[in-house]
């Protein structure tokens, strides 16, 4: 973790702390005062950095894994998400990932954008960012 000026805090966490490798140039997440941006997660094994076999439900509860584990490490909790965008390589799959999405919060939910795009990194068939509140305000 280094810290660039008073109110940003790049994050990047070990797969130890149950987070995926980077396969790009880039931090885990980002703190500016009291928000925390999280870099798309992919279904990707932390321990292994390799693609989880299954298909669209295994791949979203992995990204949901992922997630809660950059937030968690960052000292939040996925209930504090204010914003999610999620990517699907094939929409006809947008009532299968709405089925898992829903399990992840509890009401009220955060705002949300779902998008299809035509292909992801390592072959993923879903990817998720997040703005997340961060507890306690500013850092």
């Amino acid at each position: 973790m280094s810290t660039v000026g008073a109110a940003r805090t790049h994050h990047v966490f070990p797969a130890s702390a149950g987070v995926p490798p980077q396969v790009g140039p880039f931090s885990h997440a980002v703190r500016f005062g009291d928000l925390l941006f999280v870099t798309g997660q992919m279904p990707t094994d932390p321990a292994t950095g390799q693609l989880v076999a299954g298909g669209l439900v295994e791949q979203t509860r992995q990204v949901m894994a992922n997630l809660q584990a950059v937030v968690r490490a960052a000292g939040a909790e996925l209930d504090d998400t204010l914003m999610v965008r999620a990517y699907l390589t094939d929409f006809d799959d947008f009532d299968a990932f709405n089925a898992e999405y829903r399990t992840w919060f509890d009401d009220p939910l955060p705002s949300r954008t779902c998008v299809g795009v035509t292909g992801l990194a390592v072959g993923a068939l879903v990817e998720v960012d997040l703005v997340v509140g961060m507890p306690g305000g500013a850092a």
